[in-house]
């Protein structure tokens, strides 16, 4: 049997304490931030890579042209909502990337802790036998325990 150790990580209460008050930082320099239930974010019109071209370049054309806007279309709102979408991209960049490896390590945890406990009782299974370790090992197994199957009766 081989151990498996994808990643070693330790973390100081001193890190944890510095990443929480990053985080409550983050969470309030972004307080403009807002949340879309299900139905609201599948309502709305999406703005892909070739509808954003579109929308650049007619914003563009209408700021260069105001005599043709109505009051009524509030194109200053829609400028400043594309000038906060460039600033916001590159960090939400970041954000998702760190956010990637940082769910990529806790996988890679959970399986290193996975595997180490498997093999564990694996030996148990085989060596705790003869060490009073049977009612210790049994309770862990119920952890593989197979439900019964349901019959399920055929119409007649």
């Amino acid at each position: 049997m081989s151990s498996q150790n994808l990643v070693s990580l330790t973390l100081s209460d001193t890190q944890l304490s510095v990443i929480d008050q990053c985080l409550t930082d983050l969470e309030t320099q972004l307080s403009g931030l807002i949340g879309l239930n299900a139905v609201q974010r599948k309502a709305l019109r999406r703005m892909g890579d070739k509808s954003e071209a579109f929308c650049r370049q007619t914003l563009s054309v209408l700021d260069q042209n105001p005599q043709v806007v109505p009051p009524s279309l509030a194109l200053g709102e829609a400028i400043a909502d594309l000038e906060a979408l460039d600033r916001l991209r590159p960090r939400l960049q970041r954000l998702l990337r760190l956010t990637e490896r940082a769910t990529d390590t806790e996988t890679a945890l959970g399986s290193d802790v996975m595997q180490m406990a498997s093999q564990g009782y694996a030996l148990l299974k085989v060596s705790g036998r003869n060490q009073g370790l049977e009612g210790l090992r049994k309770d862990l197994g119920t952890r593989f325990a197979k439900s019964p199957r349901q019959v399920v009766a055929e119409p007649a």
